[in-house]
């Protein structure tokens, strides 16, 4: 167990369980002890679980035993077979792989009582239990967690009045305005029918065909171009209810509404090299980071925050506010934050939480009600269909799906139905008055009284025709190396694009976003240069499509990993040190060595018989921390500049924009071994004793940093702060130094 584990064993108390965490124990087998036997389903003990029932014969009345045939009649063989053979129920058509935790919605304004009247989203007093589940989309259940790609991000409440659910992504807009149009869109980004390549992405002919050829994608595609499309955690991306939903007042007043999630952590992206590696090194990086950072205590939270606009406005903007394609500019209709989203507690078996919990649309409580978005018209049908697809007409009466409060319908049986009902009537009305509707002022849920007039026909409104806007909009807000990014990550999937049909035509697309976007990623895929732009561009921007405008107001380096690379003698001393500040303010810290062991420490420094190394330097890579740190220690110095995977680990994560920290002979690793290009090093003629700190591109370093040094290293994340691990921290807390990028620096390192 790694020193950060033990520590925080100590510190963290577990939060008292929700109301659906108490409702799952019902369900839920605890306290198995070593003397428990091992029965079958119907209860039976079982006597033997490795031999079939066979017939066990003899040669010619020898001793000699020899099996003979297995007996059908095997009860205990045929259940543990069968069992195992339907173990797998379908797997999701999209958002296939993800992963889930348990947690709680709090409501810290109440301001949106003046919109709705639904408790969840008003009553401060309460705590509502949530389900979240985040996932990839294009996928199967066994691809990687870091492929480029849309996140899902599904948020089950389990309120008071019953469930609700907002089936969200991590980008506010989606591909299609319609979900006539879902079918075509998800066989286009699949692997294609004739060899099912590739897994995962998005890199191939029909995908780029598809949205080619249906240009309201354009916005959608710019955001999963961009670093959006590769998370750095689940913890760090927002949600987004995508969908219009509306909310109605107790006065009857009707007003439209998107929901949104802003993570505390802040909005970070890996880079594209780095989500590559990732994949492959490990490819349930995404699954395992949540949970660690929910065991280690810095439990994932997000802000709530809703947008607004009264029916009475519907129409004064320059786009249909119902559009799925299009987000509302908060320059617009501004974001008031009403509430928190808290995740603290992992599943206690993966398959009947995470695979089985089961999201609709739909499923909204009183106060809260639809719009006429196509898009979210055709998902209520499509989410319902598709549950009961996957687990059966009563996926309902599962444990993680079913609702807190009362529950009763006159529905009955069906496949799985568990809910026992004992009543002489199941149909209504009927003459025990059991089971009865409720009018609204009791609870009862009642649809807005909408007045429609029109004509029927196959056709979407006037605004709808327009594609180009926003895409252009959110690539104008972006910062320089985010649109870098951008370019190279639709030049990197249009080169995997091997029909110039498909390559040549999205040009043209792009050359309606930006003139030189397209002529950008013409050159790299050897595409038609445009030579004028397809439309101008105004230059607008918008506030909340860069990451940059979500960075924490306090900056924090809360469940960062810090990679604290060490060899035999390195100084165990001022390493405890660095650890004990960077731990202090909930940073996770790694030791990795040449071997997963003890590793001595300098002479002089009695640490019995070393200081244990969580991983070897061959067992993980500086691609899964944020940031890596080097003590001092000659010998130990010495030992890394002869490893040569070493030397890869602190150029990778130079080119990676990475913080990094070295003391004394570190700092000499740094400028004489790695050799990291125009950084300014501290230089040992200042004399190594010298506790002066230089800060340059993201790397910092000193001459010493001891016991003394920690004491007045007032620990303040902040800028232009004097102590090692103060500077060290607030590095990390910057993501990444992207002026290595921008300054040309990570092209000159071989990574």
């Amino acid at each position: 167990m790694s020193y950060i584990k033990q520590s925080v064993e100590k510190a963290v108390s577990p939060m008292s369980p929700t109301r659906k965490v108490v409702d799952l124990q019902r369900d839920t087998l605890q306290g198995l002890q070593d003397k428990q036997p091992l029965t079958m389903d119907h209860g039976v003990k079982v006597s033997d679980t490795d031999n079939w029932l066979k017939i066990i014969g003899s040669e010619n009345d020898s001793e000699l035993k020899k099996n003979g045939p297995s007996l059908l009649e095997d009860q205990i063989g045929r259940e543990k077979i069968h069992r195992f053979d339907h173990e797998r129920i379908p797997e999701r058509v999209v958002h296939a792989r993800g992963t889930g935790a348990h947690g709680y919605f709090r409501v810290t304004d109440n301001r949106a009582s003046k919109y709705t009247t639904a408790p969840v989203l008003t009553d401060s007093s309460r705590t509502t239990p949530v389900f979240v589940r985040f996932s990839t989309v294009q996928g199967s259940r066994g691809s990687a967690d870091t492929v480029r790609d849309v996140r899902g991000f599904a948020v089950k409440f389990y309120t008071e009045e019953g469930n609700w659910d907002i089936v969200g992504n991590d980008i506010p807009v989606f591909f299609i305005q319609d979900a006539m149009k879902f079918p075509d869109f998800v066989h286009a980004v699949k692997p294609e029918p004739h060899n099912d390549v590739p897994q995962g992405q998005s890199a191939h002919n029909n995908f780029w065909d598809f949205v080619g050829l249906q240009p309201e994608s354009a916005h959608m595609v710019m955001w999963v171009m961009s670093d959006r499309g590769v998370p750095r955690s689940f913890r760090m991306m927002q949600g987004f209810g995508v969908n219009t939903f509306t909310l109605l007042n107790a006065a009857g007043e009707r007003h439209f509404v998107k929901f949104h999630f802003i993570p505390e952590l802040g909005v970070h992206s890996l880079l594209w090299d780095e989500a590559l590696k990732i994949n492959g090194q490990d490819p349930d990086f995404h699954r395992k980071d949540l949970s660690e950072a929910i065991e280690s205590g810095a439990f994932p939270k997000w802000k709530f925050a809703i947008q607004t606009i009264p029916q009475s406005r519907e129409h004064e903007f320059d786009f249909d506010i119902l559009d799925a394609t299009k987000l509302w500019p908060q320059e617009s209709v501004p974001l008031e934050e009403i509430g928190e989203l808290v995740l603290n507690r992992v599943v206690d078996e993966f398959f009947p939480e995470t695979e089985q919990v089961a999201f609709c649309t739909s499923h909204v409580v009183p106060g809260i009600g639809f719009s006429d978005d196509p898009l979210l018209q055709g998902r209520n049908f499509s989410y319902f269909d598709t549950q009961i697809s996957r687990l059966g007409i009563n996926w309902e009466e599962l444990p993680i799906n079913r609702p807190i409060c009362p529950v009763f319908s006159h529905n009955r049986d069906g496949k799985g139905r568990h809910r026992i009902v004992k009543s002489e009537v199941n149909y209504w009305p009927n003459r025990k008055n059991i089971g009865f509707p409720v009018s609204g002022e009791q609870g009862g849920y009642v649809e807005y009284a909408e007045s429609l007039k029109g004509i029927k026909e196959r056709a979407r409104g006037s605004k709808f025709q327009e594609h180009f806007n926003q895409a252009q909009l959110f690539f104008n807000s972006l910062a320089p190396y985010e649109k870098s990014h951008l370019v190279s990550a639709i030049g990197f999937e249009l080169s995997h694009c091997d029909d110039p049909v498909v390559y040549e035509s999205y040009i043209d697309v792009l050359n309606n976003i930006d003139f030189d976007l397209a002529k950008a990623v013409a050159i790299k895929v050897n595409g038609k240069v445009p030579t004028q732009p397809g439309r101008p561009n105004d230059g607008k921007r918008s506030k909340g499509l860069s990451q940059l405008d979500f960075f924490p107001k306090e900056p924090t380096i809360a469940s960062r990993r810090i990679a604290i690379l060490i060899s035999d003698g390195f100084n165990a001393v001022e390493m405890q040190a660095v650890r004990a500040a960077l731990t202090s303010v909930k940073a996770v810290c790694y030791l990795i060595g040449p071997r997963r062991n003890h590793i001595r420490p300098m002479a002089g420094q009695d640490f019995g018989p070393g200081v244990f190394a969580d991983h070897h330097f061959d067992s993980q890579r500086s691609t899964l921390f944020d940031a890596i740190y080097i003590p001092s220690g000659e010998e130990h110095v010495r030992t890394l500049a002869k490893n040569g995977r070493v030397v890869h680990w602190v150029r990778e994560a130079f080119g990676h924009c990475k913080a990094i920290a070295a003391v004394g002979e570190g700092v000499d690793f740094l400028r004489d071994v790695v050799r990291l290009p125009g950084v300014d090093l501290f230089v040992s003629s200042r004399g190594q004793g010298s506790d002066e700190v230089v800060t340059s591109y993201g790397v910092v370093t000193t001459g010493k940093y001891s016991i003394s040094s920690a004491v007045t290293d007032v620990f303040n994340i902040a800028p232009d702060t004097r102590g090692f691990a103060s500077n060290f921290a607030f590095q990390i807390s910057q993501h990444r130094c992207y002026e290595r990028e921008l300054d040309g620096l990570t092209e000159q390192v071989a990574f």
